[in-house]
């Protein structure tokens, strides 16, 4: 999040969609609902009406797979009607800045494609340079290559008409939500988006936040109060795996991982350091050789050292342009390409899509390691139904886990807050938590390789590791240390002291830290700042909600990011109602601001995105796989032949598998016509591998089911209660009708089509409860993140003369 949870409160329009909060996030909707107390217009777009939908001022439903036409439209008329902020975008945003002539855009395809490789050359995306390298601005906007000149240009084909058309949302329901939204693009008002999985599992997922950046930036809600793009993450530390690295294509802190062609660190500075010529420019970027250097010196300690690259060299390095996310990771192993493997905190033979390619994968396994609290479908896949367990090879280890209140450490909620949480109970039995299973193992890899060698020992030797795991030490070391006498200001500290801030972070050595943007969460003066539960603020945070002395926030306790795009450039915020920041006249007060500087019109100051290479943030943005602007593309399953928009009718370059198991149905193939999407329960939690084993939980839902319309249900002579098989190009499964007013027929272009709405919930380790609904699920891929497209594909279903699965 942009923003954080209680801030919710402070919008003037809060727009849901690709979530469903009020069931997934029960206990923080209750700051939307405090935004509705305050008069904030509450909208939910969604392909069902929910718990969600039944607490905004209107619901919209669209079809499956059409986030970007629909926020499409909305930029169309933002431009159209020129309802932006304008000194928002003329001062913080990339509108004026000039594209370079190789880019250009065609009948659905960007420049640079090549059909057979299915990726572009990015290179031509570039934008115009001048003489000293710089970027070429026309504050003017006259040249017509503009960015926002462009971004004009690109998003003119969304009409209302055609928009609805794809969308099946009317076009008096378009205009509802979007001169509802868009009256946040003036100083005085603030709109948010709050969004989930129903946004980023899509082959097009990165590209429909993106979207929403564009809308956000035209708006000037960015940085602001009740403002932001908010991700209501699916469990809660869910931020902290991403800042510390889940990812395999980042180390911490949202560094790059090392690849092939950088084979020294200096290399690797080069080829991730952004230089930039605008002297307003902060380019914090810049200073990554330092947080790199720091970390290394973290896990390397004394052994890394200036001469040797501070051990660099012993990282593996990726190869460029290869995939080793966990779907490619799966795909190895069903073409036999690893032999043993640990899953631990994932239950991937019932969560991940194409389920049955998933259980058939895990199969060719040797051996495997699992470490859970309870048995799931992973963990015994080789005795689920349907198959002879004297058949499997796998051999499986399952340790037993400690639950999270069997456990002490940090979780980082999707406001970044840092909160720690103290052990309430020993674990039962046998039980460990991960680091007590993961850190014995690798003390025992080191006495092995001390006793007997082995090949390239040094990156195990030479770690510096601890015997044993004490979570209040890894906090230290993620916050960084000292690593000689050093003077800060007019305090000297220790070798061996805490690190106050990631500003005195040094590339020499002389300092570590696990995680850059971690440091400063524990130190010498405060101590460990996560476990503050102070709410006392001054009155001009408490105008707004900041709680600064409630836990910490990574950066540097900033609640709210960029908040320095929230004033105007004499350091005046453009509502004096919610003040995020201010300048006095000698200082920022209200918010810890994103950067010291005085306020731009100073000639010291510097522009508020400073994450951003020049400052400015981007409407245009070459960096993503798919194009530089967000363009719709339906799914990789679509019940269409055409779209209105081009003739490119799904994404050029998602990302796919080809075999047996991987089968995708052609476009509007009549065997599988109609859409299907997942969704989560309250009751459960994710997968349910750990809520179904809660007796209550499970009584409350307890089978799998197919929500479907009064008029679906009438052409398949299906009645509510009823059992329903559904089967897609990769498999069948088995579900109760809940026949329902909560989903409705779309309308796409001229033609009705069907969408029903299935949990994810179950799986057959629970009797009588069905199997997973991604028996049914695509193996289509984000090009950017490889994320799967669980929310939209497409199935067809009857019904069940008997039940085997549900009983």
């Amino acid at each position: 999040m942009t923003n954080h949870w209680i801030d919710i409160k402070n919008a003037d329009s809060v727009l849901i969609i690709g979530s469903n909060a009020a069931e997934h996030h029960p206990v923080a909707f209750k700051w939307i609902m405090k935004a509705k107390d305050n008069g904030a217009v509450l909208m939910h777009v969604d392909p069902k009406f929910s718990r969600t939908s039944a607490r905004c001022d209107f619901h919209v439903p669209l079809r499956s797979g059409t986030d970007i036409p629909f926020l499409g439209g909305m930029v169309n008329y933002i431009l159209e009607n020129g309802c932006y902020h304008k000194d928002y975008v003329n001062n913080y945003t990339d509108a004026a800045f000039v594209v370079g002539d190789g880019y250009a855009f065609e009948d659905g395809l960007f420049s640079g494609f090549n059909a057979e490789a299915r990726k572009y050359d990015k290179s031509l995306w570039a934008k115009a340079k001048g003489a000293d390298g710089g970027p070429v601005i026309d504050p003017t906007h006259q040249n017509p290559r503009c960015v926002i000149n462009l971004m004009k240009d690109h998003y003119s084909r969304y009409t209302l008409k055609n928009v609805s058309d794809i969308t099946g949302v009317s076009q008096e329901n378009l205009l509802k939500v979007y001169k509802n939204f868009c009256a946040t693009g003036r100083p005085d008002k603030a709109g948010t988006i709050l969004y989930a999985l129903g946004w980023t599992q899509h082959t097009v997922g990165v590209q429909n936040i993106r979207l929403s950046s564009l809308v956000q930036l035209l708006l000037g809600n960015i940085g602001i109060a009740g403002g932001g793009i908010n991700a209501l993450r699916g469990e809660p530390n869910v931020q902290g795996s991403t800042d510390h690295a889940l990812l395999y294509n980042n180390i911490p802190g949202y560094h790059g991982t090392p690849q092939a062609p950088w084979q020294t660190l200096a290399e690797y500075n080069k080829a991730n350091t952004p230089v930039t010529t605008l002297p307003n420019s902060a380019n914090w970027w810049g200073n990554r050789p330092k947080y790199v250097a720091s970390l290394l010196k973290g896990w390397f300690g004394d052994a890394a050292t200036p001469e040797n690259d501070f051990c660099y060299g012993l990282l593996p390095k990726l190869e460029p342009g290869e995939d080793y996310s966990y779907m490619y990771i799966m795909d190895k192993i069903y073409n036999n390409k690893i032999k043993g493997g640990f899953i631990m905190g994932v239950n991937p033979m019932n969560s991940f899509p194409n389920t049955n390619k998933m259980r058939t994968a895990l199969d060719n396994l040797d051996w495997l390691v699992c470490s859970e609290i309870h048995n799931s479908e992973t963990t015994d896949n080789w005795m689920r139904p349907g198959v002879d367990p004297k058949t499997k090879k796998t051999e499986v280890f399952l340790l037993p886990s400690a639950h999270r209140i069997e456990k002490a450490g940090t979780i980082s909620n999707s406001g970044r807050w840092l909160q720690w949480f103290d052990k309430a109970v020993e674990p039962g039995g046998e039980a460990r938590n991960f680091a007590d299973v993961v850190v014995p193992l690798f003390n025992t890899i080191r006495t092995m390789y001390k006793q007997e060698g082995g090949v390239l020992p040094e990156p195990i030797m030479k770690m510096h590791w601890t015997d044993k795991y004490d979570p209040e030490e890894w906090a230290r070391r993620i916050n960084g240390f000292f690593w000689a006498d050093t003077k800060v200001g007019d305090k000297t500290y220790k070798r061996g002291q805490l690190v106050p801030t990631f500003g005195v972070l040094k590339d020499d050595g002389t300092t570590s830290s696990l995680n850059w943007i971690y440091t400063g969460s524990w130190t010498e003066e405060d101590g460990n700042k996560s476990r503050r539960r102070d709410p006392s603020q001054t009155p001009l945070q408490a105008n707004i909600g900041l709680f600064p002395n409630w836990s910490w926030c990574w950066p540097l306790n900033r609640r709210i990011l960029y908040n320095r795009a929230s004033v105007d450039v004499n350091g005046k915020p453009f509502n004096p109602k919610r003040v995020v920041i201010e300048w006095d006249g000698t200082k920022w007060v209200g918010d810890v601001p994103d950067g010291p500087w005085p306020p731009m019109s100073d000639p010291k100051g510097k522009l508020p995105f400073i994450m951003v290479k020049d400052g400015h943030s981007q409407f245009y943005g070459p960096g993503p796989a798919d194009g530089p602007f967000p363009e719709h593309y339906e799914p990789a399953e679509t019940p269409l032949a055409s779209h209105p928009f081009s003739k490119q009718l799904s994404s050029p370059v998602y990302k796919y598998h080809k075999s047996p198991m991987d089968q995708i149905a052609p476009p509007a193939d009549p065997r599988y016509p109609i859409v299907l999407t997942t969704y989560s329960l309250t009751e459960h939690w994710c997968g349910g591998g750990e809520t179904r084993n809660v007796p209550n939980l499970l009584e409350t839902e307890p089978q799998l089911y197919v929500e479907m319309s009064h008029e679906l249900a009438k052409e398949k002579g299906i009645k509510n209660g009823d059992g329903v098989l559904l089967e897609s190009a990769r498999g069948k499964c088995e579900a109760i009708a809940m026949v329902t007013v909560r989903i409705r027929p779309f309308t796409i272009m001229g033609k009705t089509v069907h969408l029903v709405g299935m949990p994810f919930a179950f799986g057959w380790t629970t009797p009588k409860c069905g199997d997973s609904t991604n028996r049914l699920t695509v193996g289509a891929y984000d090009p950017n993140t490889t994320i799967p497209e669980s929310k939209a594909c497409c199935v067809n279903l009857h019904k069940a003369d008997k039940l085997t699965e549900i009983g």
